[in-house]
């Protein structure tokens, strides 16, 4: 199921005019930049929206995670119009609209997953080149891992570095 999509400029006119804002991200993303008066409901949490009849718009960082989970918000909104963000917070700031960052919050943990798991597998290969070719397991090791976590949704990297004293901060 598909939720009609409003451009920025549309999202600022409906928000004018009583619609509310639904942030879907994670705590860390939210805890680095968030639209102004946005209420933050997690997509893990999404079923705890308070039904008022006000129309709703849904917004992640780029749209697609509103896009992987339209039936599941629509489902959320109840008898209320629901519509999503086009292009999530990125088209809302590059459109000229407010935006609250904090660059003081860590990095998503996804991005630093993915920014640890291409500096192992770098190592791994320069390693294995130049000192001794089992240090080639390293990159297959980050590399099985990266697969389960594609396929079970656990990822133990972004666990790990979930709880390392940098990160503890987003989302106190």
């Amino acid at each position: 199921m598909t939720l009609v999509a409003l451009s920025p400029d549309d999202t600022r006119a409906a928000l004018d005019a009583g619609a509310r804002l639904v942030d879907i991200r994670g705590a860390d993303e939210h805890a680095r930049a968030c639209i102004p008066g946005a209420l933050h409901l997690p997509i893990e949490r999404i079923g705890e929206l308070t039904r008022d009849g006000r129309p709703v718009i849904f917004h992640c960082r780029t749209g697609m995670r509103t896009a992987a989970h339209a039936a599941r918000l629509r489902a959320a909104a109840g008898e209320a119009p629901a519509y999503v963000l086009a292009g999530g917070i990125d088209a809302w700031r590059t459109a000229g609209h407010p935006v609250l960052a904090d660059r003081s919050q860590p990095l998503e943990i996804m991005r630093q997953v993915q920014i640890t798991a291409g500096t192992l597998v770098l190592i791994g290969v320069l390693l294995g080149l130049f000192v001794a070719p089992g240090f080639f397991g390293l990159s297959a090791f980050v590399g099985a891992g990266l697969m389960v976590a594609g396929a079970t949704g656990w990822c133990g990297m972004a666990n790990l570095l979930r709880i390392m004293p940098w990160n503890r901060r987003a989302g106190a």
